[in-house]
């Protein structure tokens, strides 16, 4: 996909952040979206900016941990649109506590939005991209699916499965006129460190207002840089996109270190 002009988008957790980002950088490029995000009014303050005359944009409100409300949503679009160039599962939140205290409840909730919604989206809309002939599927990850670190068992686990799950669905769509690429942003300034449902650290002290505050002072990439960094890794057709700095080191580290990274990233991590 060398050029987005003309063609359809659909970005799941378009209501801030990367998915705000990739949608008003798409918009600028003459790219027309299907924007959807469980909250209304933030998926509204991304969408206002960018409606033009000649640029065909919906909303749809959307909880991505629903089966049949995603099916439903990739009908509207294909109602709505007609076609459906670039699927982008987008949509992510955060659950910070250990393994030990961590309840189901949240670790159900986390995976049926970071996990099942990445399914959810890539089912929904693969039959129509086959049945077009064209298409990319762009699933995001982190470079937690990648590294694991202490009080992010949930999240780890979701992100592991996001990459596994991507990286077999490239596999079996090789050969096909349909694209897959993984994303793994490493620290992006957006909110999602704010909305995690509890954000506490190993010796249970760590409020959740510290914990946001440690987190922007190493997010060191803002979600507009990581958006251009995954459009041009959509626009080169790479499998794996590597979203910072940091995600680059710690993946080089891992590779170089696969059962020592875990005390050298605990000694780094300490010095945030």
């Amino acid at each position: 996909m060398q050029s987005f002009t003309g063609k359809v988008a659909i970005i799941t957790g378009a209501g801030s952040g990367i998915g705000r980002a990739l949608a008003g950088q798409l918009a600028s490029q003459g790219c027309h979206l299907a924007l959807a995000d469980i909250d209304p009014e933030g998926l509204e303050a991304t969408a206002s900016p960018l409606r033009r005359e000649g640029l065909r944009l919906s909303t749809h409100a959307l909880d991505v941990s629903s089966r049949d409300a995603v099916h439903a949503f990739a009908d509207a679009v294909m109602t709505h649109h007609g076609q459906a160039h670039l699927v982008i599962n987008n949509a992510g939140v955060a659950v910070s506590q250990t393994i030990a205290e961590l309840r189901y409840d949240d670790f159900e909730w986390l995976m049926g939005i970071n996990f099942w919604g990445v399914v959810h989206g890539t089912k929904a809309f693969l039959p129509h991209l086959l049945a077009q002939g064209e298409g990319h599927i762009v699933n995001l990850s982190s470079i937690f699916g990648i590294v694991s670190v202490p009080t992010q068992g949930a999240y780890n686990a979701s992100k592991f499965a996001v990459r596994g799950f991507t990286e077999a669905l490239r596999q079996e769509l090789c050969g096909t006129p349909i694209n897959v690429s993984c994303v793994h942003p490493g620290g992006i300034r957006t909110n999602i460190a704010r909305s995690a449902r509890f954000y506490r650290g190993v010796d249970g002290k760590t409020d959740a207002t510290k914990a946001a505050a440690r987190f922007d002072k190493l997010a060191r990439t803002s979600a507009d840089q990581a958006a251009q960094i995954i459009l041009k890794g959509i626009r080169t057709n790479r499998p794996r996109i590597m979203v910072g700095a940091d995600a680059r080191f710690l993946d080089h580290l891992q590779r170089l270190l696969p059962a020592n990274y875990p005390r050298l990233l605990g000694k780094l991590l300490s010095k945030g």
